[in-house]
């Protein structure tokens, strides 16, 4: 049986699934629901979403665990310092690469994201890592295409 597709989740992408019940963000999430994909987040993730919905929508954070849950996000464990370290030298704002560390910690098929002026279409970013760095709505194109 071949592995499931995985995806790890930034803030970005993440705070945009809970936001919105339509769109790209939501659909990974209804995938990892339907165990068609494995999805990942950090704790440094989950620390940030914590922190915006507690800013800009506090009556989110229960519909948040529960999203959680029943897509079977896991929390992976902390990058170590070389992973911290390589990230550091491709991003330049710390939480982005601790966050980016702990991607290449998890080592997932894809990185998705909605930054796309440091990540996306970062091409230097693009190439130096070991994963496809993605929007929501490029990752749902790539899995569709899996499955067909």
């Amino acid at each position: 049986m071949a592995t499931k597709t995985s995806a790890f989740l930034d803030t970005s992408a993440l705070f945009a699934a809970v936001w919105s019940e339509i769109g790209g963000a939501r659909a990974i999430l209804a995938l990892g629901e339907a165990r068609t994909v494995e999805l990942l987040i950090s704790s440094q993730v989950l620390t940030e979403i914590e922190g915006a919905l507690t800013r800009k929508a506090p009556a989110a954070l229960g519909p948040l665990t529960i999203l959680l849950d029943a897509a079977r996000v896991r929390i992976t464990p902390p990058p170590d310092g070389e992973r911290l370290a390589t990230a550091r030298g491709l991003v330049s704002h710390a939480g982005d690469a601790l966050v980016l560390a702990s991607a290449l910690e998890a080592g997932p098929d894809y990185f998705v994201i909605l930054d796309r002026k440091h990540f996306v279409d970062n091409e230097p970013l693009v190439a130096a890592v070991p994963f496809g760095v993605v929007t929501p709505g490029r990752f749902l194109e790539n899995v569709r295409r899996s499955l067909v």
